[in-house]
């Protein structure tokens, strides 16, 4: 028997790609769970690049299960959100005015029942309507890290009310990261350095590296698998870690921007995107990193060290790029695709707090941001 409902949470989902669509199947999937736990999540209204649909009656439960297992099913075909107009319970907003309905969605609803905007996009097109969100008194759940890494005004103006916003997923997907940094500081205890490795594609590279594989085999192998970018240059560029270690960074109270991070790329500029296509640097693009690549994996070998691509914020600043790292170490020890991050304070100065495990995916990600709006169940009105 399900136990009296406690907590009603409404959502707006920005983005249906892969997170997003995941995000939707664990909230349907979890509804007997929740049950149990007094908890009910109502999808109000679901963004895509182009289009919002939303539900005909903000107060009403939102969308039922059977609709939002369409609109997964619809999304993954590659089809509009218009293609669900027939089934009723919504409507469809386009463009300009799909933006302006979910500002108008979140000063209605942030002034009565709450609303928790989740953004699963991968865009900073989001960032204006995150703000009106949070003058609205909503509260913002994301795991695109654009909005938090783009100008830092934008980053104080999210974080600004902190028990409104959670954003684990922006960094180790489902591992808790964001919660065991902010736990850290506010018990007094100053985090003096991070160091992780938290790309999984980079991070199973790397330690395929020390089989003797070559680094374009070991790539090409990585796409296959599906770890990498449609363009593995994405994930080669480091361009994602450093937005991760910026988050981290200012989380730490550095008040910079991604110019201040030192990033070292995988490949040069020649072989990059507006050099060359992605179909010419997998041919013959890749295999002239090879030599470089292996002459440090060797080097590092010698001194019984392994290579790991990592970032590291400290006091003195932030870089990301290839580490020389004991064997033995947890960042060493690493294997396939997990994330490994090492926290260093005050507490934790000779043996630092080790976070790892799944670092990656949609479904993991998912689950993330899943537990983040969950987190947030204690803010929203009590139903008698």
């Amino acid at each position: 028997m399900a136990a009296p409902v406690r907590s009603v949470l409404p959502v707006v989902l920005l983005g249906c790609g892969g997170v997003g669509r995941h995000l939707l199947r664990h909230i349907v999937s979890c509804r007997p769970l929740h049950a149990n736990q007094g908890v009910a999540i109502r999808v109000l209204g679901v963004a895509d690049s182009s289009s919002l649909l939303v539900a005909d009656d903000l107060h009403s439960n939102g969308f039922d299960d059977a609709l939002l297992a369409d609109l997964c099913a619809a999304k993954s075909a590659g089809s509009p959100l218009s293609s669900l107009l027939a089934r009723g319970q919504c409507q469809l907003f386009n463009n300009t005015e799909a933006r302006r309905k979910v500002i108008d969605t979140a000063s209605v609803l942030g002034k009565t029942t709450g609303l928790v905007l989740v953004d699963c996009s991968a865009t900073y097109d989001t960032v204006g309507m995150l703000k009106d969100a949070v003058d609205c008194g909503c509260c913002v759940v994301l795991a695109n890290k654009k909005p938090l890494t783009c100008a830092y005004e934008d980053f104080e103006k999210l974080v600004s009310n902190f028990r409104r916003i959670r954003f684990e997923s922006t960094v180790g997907a489902g591992l808790p990261v964001i919660a065991s940094v902010t736990r850290i500081i506010a018990s007094g205890d100053p985090v003096s350095r991070i160091v992780g490795s938290l790309s999984g594609t980079l991070g199973y590279v790397m330690s395929e590296l020390e089989d003797g594989k070559k680094f374009s085999e070991v790539v090409k192998t990585a796409k296959s698998l599906g770890y990498t970018e449609p363009d593995p240059r994405d994930d080669l560029s480091g361009m994602d870690v450093a937005r991760k270690a910026l988050i981290l960074a200012r989380l730490l109270g550095q008040q910079i921007s991604m110019e201040n991070i030192n990033v070292e790329s995988l490949y040069p500029s020649e072989l990059g995107p507006d050099a060359m296509s992605t179909k010419d640097f997998l041919e013959s693009g890749l295999v002239q990193l090879d030599k470089s690549i292996e002459e440090r994996v060797k080097a590092a070998s010698l001194k019984g060290n392994v290579l790991r691509y990592v970032c590291k914020i400290e006091s003195t600043g932030c870089q990301v790029g290839l580490e020389e790292l004991p064997k033995n170490s947890a960042l060493g020890r690493l294997r396939g695709s997990d994330n490994v991050v090492e926290i260093y304070s005050r507490c934790y100065e000779s043996a630092p707090l080790v976070i790892q495990g799944a670092g990656a995916g949609n479904d993991t990600t998912a689950a993330g941001v899943l537990a983040d709006i969950l987190d947030l169940q204690d803010l929203f009105h009590k139903t008698a």
